[in-house]
């Protein structure tokens, strides 16, 4: 969890002397990669925009359009490390895993973990060193208007998010809980701690009830069950009482 935009927001505004800042920002950039989706690369999109926002003074949803592009550009070089530049080792991991070499395979997969993101440190590191001066000579150049859109597209950022998920989970059961919350949220203006209490609550409610149906059910199959072996015992009985009548 260490990768996280919270985590590495936090992290990052202890460095520079603003956590307030560095949580507020990685709260807002607090998404993570689901199934096939591609987001932008959490750590160097945190850090940059975080940086953006401390150092430079932007606003806090300017400085997240920014940092998004960057971030995605950087969940490229996520995988093209991972996918191309560790593969080179594929061949001496499956040759130590065929002699059994235990520690050969515990020393490659740290080695592995270390280099990679040793060299993913390195993109981090020289794009804070390296882009203060001209990121604040863009900020510098950019239009109000312009400044202005680059706020409204940081706050659409979330929407986009949730819309991602919904997609991905969307169904017929789950419909009414998110039509729910949004009627506590936009018109009776519930703040989202109360519409996660309010979440709270129906799960716990949600939970025993399929406790109950669950031991409900059970309790069926044993009586259901305990039908059958006093069936069963029942025949037993019948047979062994003819056979007595039958001999005697």
């Amino acid at each position: 969890m260490i990768e996280r935009p919270l985590v590495v927001g936090l992290v990052t505004g202890l460095v520079f002397g603003d956590v307030r800042e560095g949580v507020m920002m990685g709260a807002a950039l607090g998404a993570v990669d689901i199934g096939g989706a591609l987001s932008a690369e959490p750590v160097t999109a945190t850090v940059l925009a975080t940086t953006f926002s401390i150092i430079l003074n932007v606003n806090t949803k300017a400085a997240l359009a920014l940092a998004v592009p960057i971030g995605v550009f950087a969940a490229f070089i996520s995988m093209f490390l991972k996918n191309i530049v560790m593969n080179v080792f594929a061949p001496l991991v499956d040759k130590v895993a065929a002699t059994n070499n235990q520690k050969g395979l515990v020393r490659l997969h740290f080695g592995m973990w270390f280099l990679n993101y040793f060299l993913f440190s390195l993109v981090t590191f020289f794009s804070v060193l390296a882009g203060a001066k001209p990121v604040q000579q863009l900020v510098n150049e950019i239009p109000k208007n312009l400044m202005a859109g680059l706020s409204a597209t940081g706050g659409l950022l979330p929407a986009v998010g949730f819309a991602i998920l919904m997609r991905m989970l969307w169904s017929k059961q789950l419909s009414p809980y998110y039509f729910l919350g949004f009627i506590l949220a936009a018109y009776m203006k519930l703040p989202s701690v109360a519409v996660a209490a309010v979440g709270i609550i129906i799960v716990v409610i949600q939970w025993m009830r399929d406790k109950q149906l669950m031991a409900l059910e059970n309790n069926q199959k044993e009586l259901a069950a305990g039908e059958v072996k006093n069936h069963i015992d029942n025949q037993n009985n019948e047979s062994e009482q003819e056979e007595e009548d039958f001999f005697s």
